[in-house]
């Protein structure tokens, strides 16, 4: 799937790639803003392929470029220290900012201002999600059916985070007894000292252990046979590590 497709999606995108098309045959200056790792870069490069693109952070490169082209696209313009200073006249400029703050002040210089959707607020989520999915399934050569929990994906910094919770989940879920054990070994070998590492490090194996058996079982009584424990004990150790 092409990243124009995959963006397609929503609804939003769509008026945004209208948008930023049509300004294909005008000499006029467009700024998409939001925030960081939403794919507002790869959106502009399957709009406009074959522009030439300048980082804002590079000051000296940014006035070079700007001089020796009639269309360029400016990422990171958020970088950008005096705005004022730059000419975009007779121009097609189309910038990328990760920072809102200063929308307000930026629809003075720009004709066209777009704002891209966060992660949060796309209605394709989980179209996304499952893009993501695949993609990373074949990275870890991963051929089992998995189902992600969606609560467990981390949204905060958009497709940042996203994809770097599902290589976890996934690699999560496709943990054998052996890959667990070691696990645990590395990091207790590293962690382990003091006089009771026992009782200090019992946590990891009781925690989790209480923690799926309650949301398998949905009983503490239930849970309490099956661990073979008096169910006040396991009331107590359900208390202890503070699990609701």
């Amino acid at each position: 799937m092409k990243n124009v497709q995959f963006l397609s999606n929503s609804t939003n995108i769509d008026k945004i790639t209208k948008g930023l098309g049509l300004t294909r045959s005008l000499s006029v200056s467009s700024l998409l803003i939001g925030e960081a790792h939403t794919g507002k870069l790869s959106l502009v490069k399957n709009i406009f392929p074959n522009s030439v693109y300048v980082d804002a952070q590079n000051e000296s490169e940014l006035y070079t470029a700007l001089d020796a082209n009639h269309e360029l696209i400016i990422y990171n313009f958020h970088k950008v220290k005096n705005i004022e200073n730059l000419n975009f006249e007779n121009k097609r400029i189309i910038a990328i900012s990760d920072s809102l703050k200063e929308k307000q002040k930026l629809s003075k210089t720009f004709a066209f201002m777009y704002e891209m959707p966060n992660l949060r607020e796309r209605e394709d989520l989980n179209k996304i999600i499952a893009y993501f999915q695949k993609e990373i399934k074949k990275d870890l050569m991963i051929e089992a059916d998995i189902q992600l929990d969606s609560t467990k994906l981390d949204l905060s910094q958009n497709i940042k985070s996203l994809k770097a919770s599902i290589y976890k989940e996934l690699t999560l879920q496709t943990f054998k007894k052996e890959d667990i054990q070691a696990l645990l070994y590395n990091y207790l070998f590293k962690e382990m000292e003091g006089n009771n590492a026992y009782r200090e490090h019992l946590a990891l194996y009781e925690e989790p252990l209480i923690q799926a058996g309650l949301k398998k079982y949905k009983s503490q009584l239930k849970l309490a046979g099956v661990l073979g424990l008096n169910r006040n004990t396991l009331r107590k150790k359900i208390q202890e590590y503070d699990i609701n």
